[in-house]
């Protein structure tokens, strides 16, 4: 059973296969991609989030500046709805170091319960935020299935529309 929360008020996602889709053969900065699509309901999510939260960007992108990010979004129509945007060449850190989160923290100068994390990778988004103490949220839009110690703090949803039903 999918346990639920409620998002806050600040609201973090990962960007390739949670946003917009990290095709596997593409090569390079993905605001120079031939293709960029969004990822399924990812629009009426947003302009549904961003009414009443605020929407920033996560990610772990080595070779896209916050600009170049910005331009891809800008791409699919969903920048209009993103309050900014985080990533290695913006803070300094990657994912992996654990400092990542708590850096996102202090620049937004909030508490980390008071920010929600959504994402599609387990050892880059969910562990390492729920260790720096914010609340997070796995998109398992392949459904796969993991054993329940793996996963007793984890909220999973399959689908991107299930995150307006804790929006409400």
């Amino acid at each position: 059973m999918t346990k639920l929360i409620e998002l806050t008020e600040i609201v973090l996602f990962d960007w390739g296969n949670t946003l917009m889709i990290d095709f596997p053969d593409a090569q390079g900065k993905m605001c120079d991609w031939k293709t960029v699509e969004e990822m399924s309901g990812a629009r009426v999510l947003l302009a549904e989030l961003s009414k009443h939260h605020n929407v920033y960007i996560a990610t772990n992108a080595a070779d896209s500046s916050k600009d170049d990010i910005i331009r891809a979004f800008e791409r699919v129509d969903l920048s209009q709805y993103i309050d900014g945007y985080f990533c290695k060449a913006s803070i300094g850190l990657s994912k992996y170091d654990s400092d990542f989160y708590p850096a996102i923290i202090t620049q937004l100068g909030v508490q980390a319960q008071d920010v929600t994390m959504i994402g599609d990778t387990l050892e880059k988004d969910i562990y390492p935020a729920l260790e720096a103490g914010l609340q997070a949220i796995w998109l398992n839009s392949s459904g796969k299935k993991l054993s329940e110690s793996n996963l007793a703090n984890v909220v999973q949803i399959q689908y991107l529309s299930e995150l307006l039903e804790m929006s409400l």
